[in-house]
C-alpha cells in the first residue's frame, strides 16, 4: 500500500497547459482564437504546450504542427510541445520519426514532449527504457510522457522499473504522468525524491489536482479553461494563502470532474464551450474525431466561470 507523501507548504509550482485549439462553425481551425488563447496562457503565467491531446495533436497533419510550433515561436516565451508518430496498432516503433519530430520542436524553441505511439507503446520495458536513451541523444532536453489509455488508444503508463531508468538519463528534465491514479503519482514523486529530486514530474491527473501540495508540478488539459485561475490558485499556494488556494483548488476540481467523466476526450469540447461562454474563442466546436458534450453542460460551466469571477474579483 502507497501512502500518501506529506504536504509540501508554501512551494512554487510550475504550471504548464495544453492550450486548446479552437474550430469554426464551418469546421476549420479558428486561427485567431487559438493565438490569442496561447497568449492569454502565457500572461497568466503558465508555460504553454501546443499539438498536445488538448490541441488534437494526434489527428493534426505534419504541416498543421509545424505550422503551431510557427505560432508558439513567434511568442517569445518558453513552449511545450509534442513529437507524434502516426502509426498504427501492429506497427514497430519507428524511433527515426520520433527522433525527427523531436529535432523539429527543438528547432522551434520548443521542449520535446514524446506522445506516445502504437509502436513504442508495445515494445517491452527494456525496449521502452532503450528508446528513450536513443532519442536523448537527439536533443538536449526532452520530457518524458505516461498517457492512460483512457485519453488515447496507444496510451500506456510506465513500470515503476521503467519510470526509475528514465529518472536516469539526464536529457530527460521532467516526466507528464497521465494515469489519473493519485497512488501511482504518490509512488512516482517518492522515487523521484530518492533518485532526482530535480526532477519535474507534472501531474496529468485532471480529476486530482490538488497533487501540487505534494510536490507535483503539472501538465494539464484542464487548466485550458481558466489559466487565469490556475495561475492564481498556484501562486496563493506560493505565498501561503490556505484559503484562497482551496477556495480556488475546489471549484477547479469540481470542474475537472464534470469534464473529465467519460469519454474523457470529450473534455475538450466542454472545454470549448467554456471559453466561448466567457467571450473568449468565437465558437464551441472541436474536431470532427473529438466526442461532443450534452448541450446541458452549458449550464454547469456557466455556474463554475461565474463562481471562478467572483473569486478572481473579474
Amino acid at each position: 500500500m502507497t501512502a500518501a507523501p506529506g504536504v509540501r507548504r508554501e512551494r512554487a509550482v510550475y504550471g504548464a497547459s495544453a492550450v486548446l485549439l479552437p474550430f469554426l462553425p464551418d469546421g476549420g481551425v479558428d486561427q485567431a482564437g487559438f493565438e490569442a488563447h496561447l497568449r492569454r496562457t502565457i500572461d497568466a503565467g503558465l508555460v504553454p504546450a501546443v499539438n498536445m491531446d488538448t490541441g488534437f495533436g494526434p489527428v493534426l497533419t505534419p504541416a498543421e504542427r509545424t505550422g503551431f510550433l510557427e505560432v508558439a515561436r513567434s511568442t517569445g516565451a518558453p513552449f511545450i510541445a509534442g513529437a507524434h508518430v502516426t502509426d498504427k496498432p501492429g506497427d514497430p516503433v519507428d524511433l527515426d520519426a520520433y527522433a525527427a519530430a523531436m529535432v523539429e520542436v527543438a528547432s522551434f524553441g520548443g521542449t520535446p514532449i514524446v506522445f506516445p505511439s502504437h509502436g513504442l507503446s508495445a515494445v517491452d520495458d527494456d525496449a521502452l527504457v532503450a528508446a528513450h536513451r536513443t532519442l536523448a541523444t537527439q536533443v538536449d532536453e526532452y520530457l518524458g510522457f505516461e498517457l492512460g489509455p483512457m485519453f488515447h488508444p496507444a496510451g500506456r503508463i510506465f513500470s515503476t522499473e521503467v519510470f526509475t531508468e528514465v529518472l536516469g538519463i539526464p536529457q530527460v528534465t521532467g516526466l507528464k504522468h497521465s494515469s489519473l491514479r493519485r497512488d501511482l503519482e504518490w509512488e512516482r514523486l517518492a522515487v523521484r525524491d530518492r533518485v532526482r529530486p530535480g526532477f519535474r514530474l507534472m501531474t496529468g491527473n485532471d480529476l486530482a489536482i490538488d497533487l501540487v501540495v505534494h510536490g507535483s508540478d503539472y501538465l494539464l488539459g484542464l487548466s485550458t479553461f481558466d489559466p487565469e485561475a490556475f495561475a492564481r490558485r498556484d501562486a496563493a499556494w506560493a505565498a501561503g494563502d490556505d484559503a484562497t488556494f482551496w477556495a480556488l483548488n475546489d471549484v477547479l476540481q469540481y470542474l475537472g470532474r464534470l469534464a473529465f467523466r467519460p469519454p474523457v476526450p470529450g473534455y475538450r469540447h466542454d472545454a470549448a464551450m467554456y471559453l466561448a461562454l466567457r467571450g473568449l474563442v468565437g465558437h464551441d466546436g472541436t474536431h470532427p474525431a473529438s466526442p461532443v458534450r450534452p448541450a446541458a453542460d452549458r449550464e454547469l460551466l456557466a455556474q463554475v466561470a461565474a463562481e471562478l469571477d467572483e473569486l478572481l474579483d473579474r
